[in-house]
């Protein structure tokens, strides 16, 4: 570790360049991460928040909540300590450039959102909005109206952040619900997409036409969540082996040049596991270097990034990503580890 620390100070420029190019690739991965991680929150954690058991939907919605249809009378027919039918329309604010997710369910319902502000919504065209829509200027008391309908929807209370599909979630009763999507077309039952469970459901005997889902199920499902996710994931593990190349290349190169230092020190009596030591000693430093300016580098960035651009940290993530990235350096510095134990002193002393 002396020679190495020693022979880094001396090259200053070298390792400097060396540490550049580790620290910008792993800024890079950690900014990707907190992108793909915020982008996946903002999918799934209005769903998540349900914190249910079960999600029941109808057999031919290929597990997706948006092309479910059940009705009010297969509610009924599920069996389940808690349950809560759920309607799903997604629209936008009238006046404004914003769409929103709007859940309709039962006033008393498990999966309601504890409220910061207000209380919960009583009536018809009574709605309640998460804090994330609320930043935008709405307050309680405030009317907003969403796509055709044209009654007036009363804030009624607040949530902390929601999100589904990357819009904010309204709550509001099935009633309100079912006029934002049908309009004043007659219907023979309540219509819902979903039924939600706090416990284990029990579906009827004679079912054809449901199939239940857990949480995790269903937000795999979600149209463009998992693409989104193996895209992002594969580019964060392509930079791995960008790391590895770039560090094994600076290294061995490095490794040339002194080739005739090598052959002295070997002609003075110094093993090879010495300096094969030394190498590997100089690429952990190079990453531990690196990675701890991209932290610094990447958290620093997301207190400044705005609001509109999802970014989440989840530290135990960093923490894998910050092992793996030190090791791939490490991996990279054992590259040059061949040259040194085949300098033969006499050759490169004479060279």
């Amino acid at each position: 570790m002396f020679l190495a620390i020693k022979e880094m100070r001396y090259a200053k420029l070298r390792y400097g360049l060396i540490i550049g190019m580790m620290l910008l690739i792993a800024y890079v991965v950690f900014m990707l991460s907190g992108l793909a991680r915020g982008l996946a929150e903002e999918f799934k954690k209005g769903v998540e928040d349900w914190q249910a058991q079960e999600i029941i939907l109808s057999e031919e919605a290929n597990k997706t909540l948006t092309a479910s249809q059940l009705t009010m009378d297969d509610f009924d027919q599920i069996t389940a300590k808690q349950k809560a039918p759920v309607g799903i329309y997604n629209g936008a604010i009238k006046g404004a450039e914003q769409n929103v997710t709007v859940f309709g369910t039962a006033e008393k319902a498990f999966l309601l959102p504890t409220l910061i502000k207000g209380t919960r919504f009583k009536q018809n065209n009574e709605i309640i909005i998460p804090e994330n829509l609320a930043k935008d200027g709405y307050h309680l008391g405030d009317t907003i109206k969403i796509g055709n309908y044209p009654e007036a929807l009363t804030i009624v209370g607040i949530t902390s952040e929601n999100y589904y599909t990357v819009t904010p979630v309204i709550y509001t009763n099935l009633e309100t619900w079912t006029q934002l999507k049908f309009g004043d077309q007659p219907l023979n039952n309540q219509p819902i997409n979903a039924v939600v469970t706090k416990e284990k459901a029990q579906l009827p005997s004679t079912n054809e036409k449901m199939t239940s889902l857990t949480t995790p199920e269903l937000i795999e499902n979600i149209p463009g969540y998992s693409a989104q996710n193996l895209t992002l994931d594969a580019m964060i593990y392509f930079l791995f082996v960008v790391a590895t190349a770039v560090v094994g290349i600076f290294m061995y190169v490095i490794t040339l040049q002194k080739t005739a230092i090598f052959g002295v020190m070997k002609a003075q009596g110094i093993r090879n596991s010495f300096l094969a030591n030394s190498l590997i000693a100089q690429a952990f430093i190079v990453g531990v270097i690196g990675v701890g300016l991209a932290i610094f580098l990447a958290f620093g960035t997301s207190l400044v990034l705005p609001d509109a651009m999802p970014f989440a940290i989840i530290w135990s993530q960093w923490g894998l990503y910050s092992g793996l990235l030190i090791s791939v350096a490490i991996i990279g510095g054992l590259f040059s580890i061949r040259t040194v134990t085949k300098v033969d002193p006499i050759t490169a002393i004479g060279g």
